[in-house]
């Protein structure tokens, strides 16, 4: 059984409380508590601002040294040290259309020894077609240098939707990316030869791993990893158990949190738990089917997810450690999900509208919770224990 998020009773008004800042002073410098106290079950929250005025911002990564390194949309990078930010050099150039652009940045496990930072982005021609890429650069003071584009999807796609691009390092030194469906036709997720749908997995210099599950086999791509996702936008490996979630918009309905299992098939858009957006007619032959990876929660109503990261720092109530903190665009939440043997006992959540659209969750170094904010006139900010 399919567990299901119903929705929770609004959270109480809270003060807001605004810094003095100096005359002069760009208002990107100001950190700000917007919200002072959030009521959550065991822990009472505060969210501060760290940085504004960014356009569309899409992913946090975190520098040894406490700056941050912040990916906007329309193409470009920002480094934000002491809430200043400024703009990182050498960024490769992207198409910024509907939600294309530049995406995910993620520093590689040792890059205090190597340098590197990985990032993915659309490129192409608008008229002809998009793919979602992967590069890596180094990065020196506010530039990035040695750029090696690694990898791009196999199969260019007009409009410019649905590109995933998730980034998730694990343990053995390879990576996962996730690549959407791409939007315009859907079934690609269920042609095993088309990276579009799918969960790849590479060597950190883009090569095949050996032991990918459907090397060798010449039906499928060497890079799949698993395949039948729509547009997988938030994921994470607890670093308890090793499980590697992710979450996965559905179509009206159907948003999802699902475990990931090598060489597996995920159904879309065969089996899915949304409805056609015109018809509001069941999206696919069936909810469920034999065979198929059927998902964990069902997050009802839509949570539009993005964004996913894990409790693991102490810092908060213990009853939060190793919950998974999902973000939603639409709905404007982060949900916490309690998991106990892979499957979802308990969620609430501890960020209802407070902040707008949730494009990205992250856990600093710090223990803190940090947001990005998909906004033309976004926001990162901080979540912590209030008090």
């Amino acid at each position: 059984m399919i567990a299901r998020y119903m929705g929770s009773a609004a959270l109480p008004g809270l003060l807001v409380l605004a810094l003095t800042v100096p005359a002069g002073t760009p208002q990107l410098n100001a950190q700000q508590v917007v919200h002072e106290r959030v009521g959550t079950e065991y822990q009472p929250l505060t969210i501060t601002r760290v940085a504004g005025d960014l356009v569309q911002p899409w992913a946090i990564a975190f520098l040894p040294g406490g700056d941050l390194l912040v990916t906007e949309r329309p193409g470009r990078i920002q480094r934000i040290s002491g809430g200043v930010a400024t703009e990182v050099t050498g960024a490769p150039e992207v198409v910024a259309m509907n939600q294309g652009g530049m995406l995910d940045l993620v520093p590689h496990p040792e890059h205090e020894s190597n340098g590197w930072i990985y990032l993915t982005y659309s490129k192409g021609d608008p008229e002809e077609g998009t793919v979602p890429a992967l590069a890596r650069a180094r990065l020196e003071g506010n530039a990035l240098v040695d750029f090696e584009e690694l990898f791009q999807s196999n199969s260019e796609t007009s409009p410019g939707r649905h590109y995933g691009s998730r980034i998730l390092f694990l343990p053995d030194g390879t990576l996962l990316m996730s690549i959407g469906d791409r939007g315009a036709e859907p079934a690609r997720a269920q042609d095993t030869r088309d990276h579009s749908g799918s969960l790849v997995r590479l060597n950190d210099d883009g090569s095949i791993p050996d032991n990918n599950p459907f090397v060798g086999n010449p039906d499928y791509a060497p890079e799949i990893y698993s395949y039948g996702h729509r547009n997988i936008q938030g994921i994470v490996r607890h670093p308890v158990t090793g499980d590697v979630w992710v979450t996965d918009h559905g179509p009206r309905g159907g948003d999802q949190l699902a475990l990931i299992l090598p060489g597996r098939n995920h159904g879309w858009p065969d089996v899915g738990l949304g409805q056609d957006y015109r018809t509001q007619e069941p999206f696919g032959d069936a909810r469920r089917a034999e065979g198929i990876v059927e998902p964990v929660f069902e997050f009802l109503p839509t949570l539009a997810p993005s964004g996913l990261a894990v409790v693991e720092s102490g810092v908060f109530s213990e009853m939060w450690d190793g919950n998974l903190l999902a973000g939603g665009l639409r709905s404007e939440r982060i949900i916490r999900l309690v998991i106990r043997d892979q499957e979802v006992v308990h969620a609430e959540a501890i960020v209802d509208g407070h902040l707008g659209r949730i494009r990205d969750v992250r856990v600093g170094p710090d223990g803190a919770i940090y947001v990005a904010t998909g906004e033309n006139e976004g926001g990162i900010y901080r979540i912590e224990p209030a008090g």
